[in-house]
């Protein structure tokens, strides 16, 4: 299953970036692979919460719906979204450090049923996206 992992380190508090991050809405500010993403519900954000995200590839817009299935108060947040042909699996933990949070980010994305053979390629796009994520990550984690 093609994965990228990486650690930010911010400014925020554990709370904030907490929050910041299980509110997947924001998605739209930090990854530029996102070009649209909402938080279905109106209550708080916690177990259960949806997402429609619309992600680009390739230059095509790929509508997700993400369900936050784990949910830690400001320790940890995974978000899945499952179609037909795709898994995405985003896990978000948190570790207090002094000035501030940090927070790495663990994406598995992964072809499903006979669309699983492009899996090696899919692993260095979502390395590709990553990087480019992880620089929005930086920017606003930091703000």
């Amino acid at each position: 299953m093609p994965h990228y992992r990486t650690t930010v380190s911010s400014t925020r508090s554990l709370d904030d970036a907490f929050g910041y991050m299980a509110n997947f809405a924001n998605a739209q500010f930090w990854d530029p692979g996102v070009a649209r993403a909402t938080n279905v519900g109106s209550g708080a954000v916690g177990l259960g919460s949806l997402f429609d995200v619309v992600a680009t590839f390739r230059g095509r817009e790929v509508p997700l719906c993400y369900e936050i299935t784990t949910y830690e108060a400001s320790r940890r947040v995974t978000l899945t979204a499952r179609t037909t042909w795709l898994l995405s699996r985003d896990t978000i933990t948190f570790a207090p450090r002094d000035g501030g949070t940090d927070v790495t980010y663990d994406a598995y994305l992964s072809l499903r049923g006979v669309a699983r053979v492009a899996n090696p390629v899919l692993g260095v796009a979502l390395t590709r996206i990553g990087l480019a994520a992880r620089e929005g990550l930086v920017r606003e984690l930091n703000r």
